[in-house]
């Protein structure tokens, strides 16, 4: 990749762009929300559609020439309709928060009620943070985890619900290393007579794979990102039974956005069209096996796991027990001198600042994605706890360093 076209109208852009490629290929992505995409992805995301306003929907847009937009558009809704299921898919949203708005927008009016989990305990941002228009425009209760499990308390949820008489429930984590029980939420909507919004932001790839229970057919609406463990092109999605369809579609264009951005639709297309081959499924499962064995190892070495370990693509270290002196963010910055990139975060019951938590989430996503098995994923759970263990000792992190190159040499990307 080394970007001659860019290069010739702007040498500084190109720099960027091939020195990102060379940090992807000699580090270690296990952000959880993170991934990498085919270079099919990437050209399609690259493609000539970005020139192309496509305002509206397929057969039915406000400019000419739309007609191959419109094929792009028709493939992503098939091959989504497809791996999930769903009656109605939107393919436009331009990421996962902006699919929640269309719910929300389609839903809701100002003033009305969100019930949906505590941001400490797993919850998103675009849940009813007050960071977040949604804290601004909805009222907002949350629910949240046991103390002594860190699994969901399914019937506090259940009692807050009936108490609190919310319009929509959410469910769907960005932090949550369990399976979540759909039917206990819809249950918990039921007897609230509200909406229940599934946001799988985090676990459509595990869902289409299925690795992971779907709530599509359970939940009145599914919404996710299409970049995360689905490997597609960069956006979101919004799924639903057909009689809320018109709704949606309206919600997203014209309500919440314009032109749809068709280069990352097609991507979304190409994308899906791997997720649909029966390696994708494998894909899945070795993703969900990779964070068993993380959490597994890490539990070796007297690391503190939320819940006790992981049903899906993400490891939730609780730092206080086992390195009280260390903050996420402390833990994240000495990981990132050696080449393994994750993020520090909150944890159930928090005790610092959100800026400077106390815990961090480590996925394995990419990590599959480039080959990685439970093998190597002990080597790199080896280097996770050395790093930690003693963030200041130089010869360490040196050492820890050159693993972690031979790890990415051993599993290359982008060759």
């Amino acid at each position: 990749m080394d970007y001659e076209h860019v290069r010739e109208v702007d040498p500084e852009v190109a720099d960027a762009l091939s020195n990102e490629v060379t940090r992807q290929r000699n580090t270690l992505a296990m952000i959880a929300s993170e991934n990498h995409v085919s270079e099919a992805v990437l050209e399609a995301q690259g493609s000539a559609l970005t020139n192309k306003y496509a305002e509206g929907y397929p057969g039915k847009r406000y400019y000419a020439g739309c007609e191959y937009a419109d094929r792009v558009e028709e493939l992503a809704i098939e091959r989504a309709t497809e791996l999930w299921g769903a009656d109605h898919v939107n393919v436009q949203p331009h990421s996962g928060t902006q699919a929640n708005q269309a719910v929300y927008f389609a839903m809701l009016e100002p003033g009305d009620k969100i019930l949906s989990m505590e941001l400490s305990h797993g919850g998103h941002l675009s849940h009813g943070h007050p960071a977040n228009f949604t804290g601004q425009l909805y009222e907002v209760e949350s629910y949240g985890v046991d103390p002594e499990t860190g699994y969901i308390d399914y019937d506090e949820l259940h009692r807050l619900a009936e108490e609190f008489d919310p319009d929509v429930v959410v469910s769907g984590y960005s932090a949550y290393p369990r399976t979540v029980d759909w039917e206990r939420i819809q249950a918990a909507a039921d007897a609230a007579d509200a909406y229940h919004l599934a946001d799988i932001a985090h676990i459509t790839g595990l869902v289409a794979g299925g690795a992971h229970p779907s709530p599509v057919g359970v939940a009145d609406f599914v919404t996710g990102s299409t970049h995360k463990t689905i490997r597609a092109g960069r956006g979101g999605i919004v799924m639903c039974d057909e009689e809320y369809a018109d709704d949606i579609d309206k919600a997203v264009f014209p309500g919440g956005q314009g032109g749809p951005l068709m280069h990352n639709i097609a991507g979304k297309a190409v994308g899906f069209e791997e997720a649909l081959q029966p390696e994708f499924d494998e894909y899945a499962d070795q993703t969900v096996a990779n964070a068993r064995a993380l959490s597994d190892r890490l539990t070796e070495h007297g690391f503190s796991i939320v819940s006790g370990g992981t049903d899906n693509h993400l490891v939730l270290v609780d730092l206080r027990p086992s390195h009280p002196d260390t903050t996420g963010g402390d833990a994240e910055d000495a990981l990132d001198d050696v080449g393994i990139v994750l993020n520090a975060n909150t944890v159930p019951g928090e005790t610092r600042s959100a800026f400077n938590p106390s815990g961090i989430r480590i996925g394995t996503p990419a990590l599959t994605t480039r080959g990685f098995d439970e093998d190597d994923i002990h080597v790199v759970a080896d280097c996770i706890s050395r790093v930690v263990d003693t963030p200041d000792d130089e010869d360490v992190k040196a050492d820890v360093a050159e693993t972690v190159l031979d790890l990415c040499e051993a599993n290359p990307l982008y060759e």
